[in-house]
C-alpha cells in the first residue's frame, strides 16, 4: 500500500509559552498516512519551534468535518461552511489549527484510495 502525504495551508494559534509560527500567517502542515504503519492513523506535522507531530484517526478527522469530534487531546469541528478546526491538547498548552476543509477532504479520499490499491509482488 502507498504512503500519502500532502501538505495543506493552516492557521495556527496556541497558548504555549513558546510559539508555533507566526498565528496571522497560513503555513504548511504536513499530513501523512502510512496504511503498514497505521491503517486507520494520520499523522499532521506542525510547523515551528515546539510544533511536533500529532497522530489523528482518519475517523475522527472524516467526522469533524460534518459534525463537533472527539475528546481528550484532539477535536475537531467545522468552521463554518469551508474550515475544518483541529484542536490538540497538551500539559503545555492548547493548539488550535485551522484548515480549507476541502484539503483535508482530498488529502483523506486520497488515503481511501491508498487503502483500497490492491498489492502487487
Amino acid at each position: 500500500m502507498s504512503v500519502v502525504e500532502q501538505y495543506a495551508r493552516a492557521h495556527i494559534v496556541s497558548d504555549a509559552a513558546v510559539p508555533l509560527v507566526d498565528e496571522l500567517e497560513a503555513v504548511p502542515v504536513r499530513l501523512r498516512y502510512d496504511p503498514d504503519h497505521d491503517p486507520r492513523k494520520v499523522r499532521m506535522a506542525l510547523p515551528g519551534a515546539g510544533g511536533g507531530e500529532w497522530t489523528v484517526g482518519r475517523e475522527l478527522l472524516e467526522e469533524g468535518l460534518r459534525a463537533p469530534a472527539g475528546s481528550g487531546e484532539v477535536r475537531v469541528w467545522p468552521c463554518g461552511r469551508v474550515q475544518v478546526v483541529v484542536e490538540f491538547h497538551t500539559a503545555q498548552g492548547v493548539s488550535v489549527v485551522q484548515f480549507e476543509r476541502q484539503a483535508l477532504l482530498r488529502f483523506l479520499r486520497r488515503t481511501y484510495m491508498a487503502a483500497a490499491e490492491p498489492v502487487t509482488h
